[in-house]
């Protein structure tokens, strides 16, 4: 799991922290970086580098996200730590928004002509922009106010620092392209959690292959939703069965990536060798898991159907000669029995 285009987050599962309420924000730290040096610039890249990480008052506390619980009505506050890793001062905007689970699974941040509706609108930072001295680190402390009327169960959103930048595109134009980098923020808002997965759809394609002894391949593609309150991943797994339940293939587990409430994703195996069997059946059977859990399974199954062709070609070129020799010989009976028959006197 990853933030797409230029979010970047780290892979790794932090613990989770008690949350404790703030009353006032700690002032800022700026932290010299020694030995801090900017990084080589892509092609057509201004070379401006930084980097976005959860953080304290004293620097980075080695989590990779920041996870937190609390109560509704409750405020708590935690740093990121922005690192400039330039030779000339810089100065990034600031804001927290709301994460989404996009198509293909993966964690994203909305845009930022985006206004956040969750998580993202109940950060609060003291200004909008900060600069940050060449190769220093500034811990930023912010606060998540949460409403009493907030939902229980997990939000995801994240903290960013962006820049904006002036860059020449394909067509020789300048433009402004906004870059940016978040910290990961998790919060779960105490209150009754229902952690639950569904299959929404599971839809099959089968395709003989040119040479009957090799079978076929089966296309299975289901969708997973995540209908509770609570973050999932888990593992989901297909089996290929034939009339009265006859098994003729199964997958081995594959990852579902960490959805987040309301997220879902698509998934698609393909099996090979399978025998048309003129019905086949795929059972798709997906285990779901909190982070500290394991969830019992959900399953759902549909049906496509196969024809054997060679064989029925076979078959149907058999009866068609047995039909044939059958057809002749009663020919030939008839004519045997007409020359049977004594001339008339």
């Amino acid at each position: 799991m990853f933030v797409r285009g230029l979010l970047a987050a780290a892979l790794a599962v932090a613990p989770i922290f008690a949350a404790a309420p703030v009353s006032a924000a700690p002032a800022l730290a700026a932290v010299p970086v020694p030995g801090a040096a900017p990084a080589l610039a892509a092609p057509g890249d201004t070379g401006v580098r930084w980097s976005v990480q959860p953080s304290s008052a004293k620097g980075p506390d080695g989590r990779d996200f920041i996870i937190r619980r609390a109560n509704p009505g409750q405020r708590i506050t935690d740093y990121v730590g922005i690192t400039n890793l330039t030779t000339k001062p810089q100065t990034f905007s600031v804001y927290g928004t709301d994460a989404y689970t996009t198509d293909d699974g993966s964690f994203a941040l909305l845009a930022a002509a985006q206004q956040p509706t969750d998580i993202g609108s109940w950060i609060g930072l003291g200004a909008k922009q900060y600069t940050v001295p060449a190769n220093t680190r500034l811990d930023v402390p912010f606060s998540v106010t949460i409403p009493d009327n907030a939902t229980p169960g997990d939000h995801a959103g994240g903290v960013i620092a962006s820049i904006a930048e002036e860059q020449v595109d394909a067509n020789g134009q300048k433009v402004l392209v906004d870059r940016r980098i978040a910290a990961r923020v998790y919060l779960t808002v105490a209150g009754a959690v229902t952690p639950s997965m569904k299959i929404d759809t599971v839809r099959l394609e089968y395709h003989q292959a040119a040479n009957p002894a090799d079978g076929g391949t089966m296309s299975v593609s289901y969708l997973v939703r995540n209908t509770g309150n609570l973050r999932l991943s888990g593992s989901g797994a297909v089996r290929v069965n034939g009339p009265f339940g006859w098994g003729l293939a199964r997958t081995d587990a594959m990852e579902i990536p960490e959805l987040l409430p309301g997220g879902s994703v698509t998934i698609t195996e393909k099996i090979t060798g399978v025998q048309p069997t003129v019905r086949l059946a795929a059972e798709v059977s997906v285990v779901p898991a909190s982070f500290d859990e394991q969830l019992p399974a959900v399953s759902r199954s549909t049906g496509v159907w196969a024809w054997p062709w060679a064989l029925v070609a076979l078959l149907g070129a058999a009866l068609l000669y047995l039909i044939v020799r059958l057809v002749r010989r009663k020919v030939r009976s008839r004519r045997a029995r007409g020359a049977e028959v004594p001339a008339a006197q």
